[in-house]
């Protein structure tokens, strides 16, 4: 029953068992954390492809916005341009007439009247309605 053989054999038994054990969890675990790095990059690669496509998007946005205000700030200079040919016109207009000399003034400032009405007295009329 003592026999020595079988009592050297069982602790290489122990440790060839404790070995391919090993060497099993080891590869299940290798295989987990491969599964779980290919987990990782397959989510980065989505996310990095869905966040290239947005910021394709929102440049092509942005580009279309660019284009927009260039054109609106071309109107609004000509819009200033054809109102400053305006106010030219008008300058070059009444300058004339701030060079000519004004009237010289009446001495006497009561207004006077032509035409058949201009012998008529107002002021008579005035008094009647006042009474």
């Amino acid at each position: 029953m003592n026999d020595p053989t079988a009592e050297s054999d069982q602790p290489q038994m122990d440790i060839e068992a404790e070995l391919h054990k090993s060497k099993y969890e080891t590869t299940r675990s290798n295989s987990a954390i491969e599964y779980n790095a290919e987990r990782i990059r397959s989510s980065l690669a989505r996310l990095s492809s869905s966040s290239i496509d947005e910021l394709q998007a929102l440049t092509a946005e942005l580009k279309k916005m660019e284009d927009f205000l260039k054109s609106e700030v071309a109107s609004i200079q000509r819009q200033i341009e054809g109102a400053l040919a305006g106010i030219n016109i008008i300058i070059e207009t009444i300058a004339p007439w701030k060079n000519s000399s004004a009237p010289a003034p009446t001495m006497n400032a009561r207004a006077f009247r032509v035409g058949p009405a201009a012998g008529i007295d107002v002021a008579p009329a005035r008094r009647a309605a006042d009474s």
